[in-house]
């Protein structure tokens, strides 16, 4: 370990641009993170609404459409960028780049990340992604229509493909290529940072686990990006260089024989965009696992149930990450030996997850519980993670998702596990640091209302998808009209639209929340939890500097609560042993 009397040091900016927009500031920059995050939820929110208003309204009048009624196409054109921007520019940037780049620092005890330029040029590179992502709609031909997954040979033979396959998909490539780029720089930040910039006595076995998270998030990220990174060349070399790397030979588009590319193979694709696509997941669930864990702890009034093998099951849960990409692929043909050894690997990636949810109710087993809103949220993710993990057990036998693959059933999996699974943990981080990053606290009583809304409303949301996908209802059909077998679930479809209308609504609740509370809000207190990190040692919002030249030493774990004998019921980790009251 390194101490940092000089690492990640600069001086505090003197004007409003370089406070506030190319700022150096690991704190700046996590918040323009979770502004982008914000922003653009919203706009996922907003295309997913359109996509399930159409669902069960077909014929309906809608906006920002030729002729005022939605196309196939243009169906497809809202769900790929609903799925690229969740997954890319929310699921992965607030939580990690947002929170982490945020609380890391302080929380292990350093002035800043390690390299404060490379920071800043990772949020700027990211925010371009988002502005060359978002471009694709306004085009010639439109958004691409390939899904997040882009897979080839369409998305690599450009305009000839159809609508949204000439620039709207060009422009996606770019978009994503640019954001690899973006979370490369921010991985090698985090790993760096938290190698080398712990505070002395921040041994890792001190670490709080969100650090942990965010370190081991970091590596996934610095493997799988790359991939993603070069697997996005290739494409765009095989879309305007005449190359063939996903292309075979003799296909037949519209009547047109492709003869300029032969060789090819779009299965090169699949290996790697799921390559980098599995341990994406993790990158998207376990900041949040980390974020559970410290909430959890906080405010069951106990130090977190088996440390140790919480820090073991997520270094062994992003290790498996990369060995279970083939599950994707059970119906692409591949060998059944193939797929014995992925199915196999994918059961065993269970066991740590279920360590650390067994670890997690056994942290909250005889404790004092504190039903706080980011406590409700905490518990919403392990609600949330068990429920969308148990499905993936199913989809995990290759016999079973050659039945469920391509249906409703893999649609209420991946945003359970992934999708608002991660969300909650990023509202129960919003709630328990939102006194530290402005100083005041947000209301809890309509934070709890928020809360009710968004957990019953999921639950409505995704819980039917796997009665359609059971019933063999395919994914990404525009309208299900036209086909009979669809006709008796179309109420299914009905129910699902209501409740997604009723959640999204919800959300205005907490961007009501949020807003307010940063200029009415309660003025929060010092250490508002009576929380043991570092983070909470210091004024709120915290200094430039962070520890105003002041660095603590750490003494004990980060989850020294209910110690016996102490007078108080938590022990910061900062306090020297001689400091600490003893009852007698």
């Amino acid at each position: 370990m390194v101490t940092h009397e000089s690492g990640g040091h600069h001086h505090p900016p003197t004007g409003f641009i370089r406070k506030y927009i190319f700022s150096l500031d690991h704190k700046v920059i996590g918040l323009q993170y979770y502004f982008l995050a914000l922003f653009s939820v919203f706009v996922g929110m907003a295309l997913s609404l359109l996509m399930r208003i159409h669902l069960v309204w077909p014929s309906a009048k809608m906006p920002f459409t030729p002729g005022g009624q939605m196309t196939p196409e243009q169906y497809l054109a809202l769900m790929t960028m609903h799925g690229s921007i969740m997954v890319f520019m929310v699921l992965t940037t607030a939580p990690q780049s947002g929170f982490g780049n945020y609380a890391l620092p302080i929380q292990i005890g350093a002035e800043d990340m390690a390299f404060p330029v490379l920071n800043m040029l990772s949020f700027w590179t990211t925010f371009l992604s988002l502005v060359v992502l978002v471009s694709a709609f306004f085009v010639t031909g439109g958004a691409p229509i390939s899904g997040w997954t882009a897979y080839p040979p369409l998305s690599a033979l450009g305009q000839i493909a159809g609508p949204g396959q000439g620039t709207g998909q060009t422009l996606w490539i770019v978009g994503v290529a640019i954001f690899c780029i973006g979370s490369l720089l921010g991985a090698l930040n985090f790993i760096t940072t938290t190698v080398d910039l712990r505070t002395k006595g921040m041994t890792l076995g001190r670490m709080p686990l969100t650090v942990w998270a965010w370190l081991i998030t970091a590596i996934l990220g610095l493997l799988a990006f790359g991939v993603l990174l070069a697997a996005c060349l290739l494409l765009l070399l095989d879309r305007v260089a005449g190359t063939s790397f996903f292309i075979p030979g003799g296909l037949v588009v519209t009547d047109t024989p492709i003869v300029s590319h032969t060789g090819g193979s779009p299965l090169l694709w699949q290996h790697l965009f799921w390559f980098f696509g599995h341990p994406e997941v993790y990158i998207a669930i376990l900041p949040g696992m980390g974020v559970a864990s410290h909430v959890l702890s906080t405010f069951a009034r106990k130090p977190v149930f088996g440390y140790k093998a919480m820090v073991g099951a997520l270094g062994a849960i992003g290790f498996l990450g990369f060995c279970v990409w083939g599950h994707h692929m059970f119906i692409s043909g591949m060998s059944p030996y193939s797929a014995f050894a992925f199915s196999l690997l994918t059961m065993t990636i269970g066991v740590p997850s279920a360590i650390k949810t067994f670890n997690w109710l056994g942290t909250l087993w005889g404790g004092r519980i504190q039903f706080t809103t980011a406590m409700m949220f905490g518990l919403g993710f392990v609600s949330l993670f068990v429920t969308g993990g148990l499905s993936g057990l199913f989809l995990a036998q290759p016999s079973i998702d050659l039945y469920l693959h391509d249906t409703y059933f893999v649609v209420a999996h991946f945003h359970l596990i992934m999708g608002v699974a991660a969300i909650f943990g990023i509202f129960a981080a919003t709630y328990f640091w939102f006194p530290k990053m402005f100083g005041r606290m947000l209301n809890e009583t309509i934070g709890k209302i928020h809360f009710w809304f968004t957990f019953v409303g999921v639950y409505s949301i995704f819980m039917p998808m796997h009665f359609l996908g059971i019933a063999g209802h395919p994914r990404r059909y525009a309208d299900t009209t036209g086909v009979n077998f669809l006709g008796p679930l179309h109420s299914v479809h009905y129910f699902i639209t209501i409740a997604a209308m009723v959640t999204i609504t919800a959300q205005l609740i907490f961007l009501f929340n949020f807003f307010y509370s940063l200029k009415k809000g309660e003025k929060a207190a010092e250490n508002p939890w009576n929380a043991t990190t570092l983070e909470w040692t210091i004024p709120s919002p915290p200094p430039f500097d962070n520890f105003a030249g002041r660095i603590p030493v750490v003494y004990r774990g980060p989850y020294e609560f209910s110690v016996p004998g102490a007078t108080d019921d938590y022990v910061p980790q900062h306090l020297a042993p001689e400091r600490v009251g003893m009852a007698h």
